[in-house]
């Protein structure tokens, strides 16, 4: 079985090693010439041209700003409406909640048109707020943290209100600790989703300075007119995907146990 892992994780880091090799060979050698693996030597040159083509610092930044800014206020929205549709009973709950959850099943490439309508009447185009705005609430979050809190006893919650709890302390108390994995969980997928996120940021910002990452990487795939130029793209891509590589190797036993203990399958 081990011997299987093996092979199957060697299979899964075989596009992983290839675009490393490519991006440390020589840009004017093609991948049959030199040695199959750096070509007649290990350079560097690839990266140094895309940091000339992108300013792969200020994008990083904005891409910073754009991933966590939106996940801080996601926390906040998710937290507040989960706990709605979990405990507060109103006229119009389960429509609403149906009409919550129907928006999995909208593609977000149809939201686009009508996103960026209301960001210019908005006149906030080019702006990071016109990158974060349609994100900050999220119907999966929503789902998922109700899930999770329904799950708390009513007991914890009646003795929290016993000793003086209004409904913020009885979230801050009661609810939030025992949705830590949980909101561990949806972090991850937000970070990632957002990181990866090209179409949106490209339609909505136009200046230099409210780029992010991908749109970057999209800037090296259009600058050469002979053809592509395997090595700088590949460059590119490490770029962009170092700090999620780099996140998941670190965190990967709190990313897999946060899935587990929150139920997301």
């Amino acid at each position: 079985m081990t011997g299987v892992l093996l092979v199957a994780a060697l299979f899964w880091l075989i596009p992983l090693i290839w675009t490393v090799l490519v991006s440390l060979r020589p840009s004017d050698e093609s991948l049959v010439q030199g040695n199959i693996f750096f070509g007649s030597r290990i350079t560097l040159e690839n990266f140094t041209e895309t940091f000339r083509i992108v300013d792969w610092v200020g994008q990083y930044i904005t891409t910073l700003i754009f991933v966590f800014g939106v996940l801080a206020v996601q926390i906040v929205t998710i937290v507040l409406a989960g706990y709605a549709f979990a405990r507060i009973k109103f006229r119009g709950r389960t429509i609403l909640l149906t009409l919550t959850l129907v928006q999995l099943m909208i593609p977000s490439a149809v939201l686009l048109v009508p996103n960026f309508a209301t960001v210019r009447g908005l006149s906030l185009y080019d702006t990071k707020l016109a990158l974060m705005l349609p994100y900050f609430g999220s119907a999966f979050g929503t789902f998922l943290m109700r899930q999770t809190f329904r799950q708390v006893p009513l007991e914890l919650e009646d003795a929290a209100r016993i000793d003086g709890c209004g409904w913020v302390g009885i979230l801050r108390n009661v609810y939030l600790p025992a949705s830590g994995p949980t909101l561990v969980a949806f972090s991850l997928v937000s970070v990632a989703a957002r990181w990866n996120e090209f179409l949106w940021p490209l339609m909505i910002t136009q200046s230099k300075s409210n780029r992010v990452l991908t749109v970057g990487l999209s800037q090296v795939l259009r600058t050469n007119e002979v053809g592509a130029l395997y090595g700088q793209i590949t460059a590119g891509v490490l770029i962009v995907s170092f700090t999620l590589l780099i996140l998941f190797i670190v965190l990967q036993k709190q990313f897999v146990n946060s899935f587990l203990r929150s139920g997301l399958k």
